[in-house]
């Protein structure tokens, strides 16, 4: 029997909402094991004057846990 955790995690990027989900993927990847599937539940953008200055993503990370 497998049992899946989910833990939520934000992640930004100055590039763009994609690069910031694979900087928190590749971050999480560093303490959690076994990550199967990441679910993007929020996008925001941080604006400086007029201008987008950080992509940020709120994801639900899911990974198996060791038996």
């Amino acid at each position: 029997m497998s049992v899946v955790r989910v833990t939520e995690i934000t992640a930004s990027s100055p590039k763009g909402f994609e690069d910031a989900a694979r900087n928190g993927i590749k971050r999480a990847g560093k303490t959690l094991d076994n990550i199967k599937s990441a679910w993007i539940q929020e996008q925001r953008v941080i604006v400086d004057g007029d201008q987008i200055s950080e992509y940020r993503v709120n994801m639900k990370v899911s990974f198996l846990l060791k038996e």
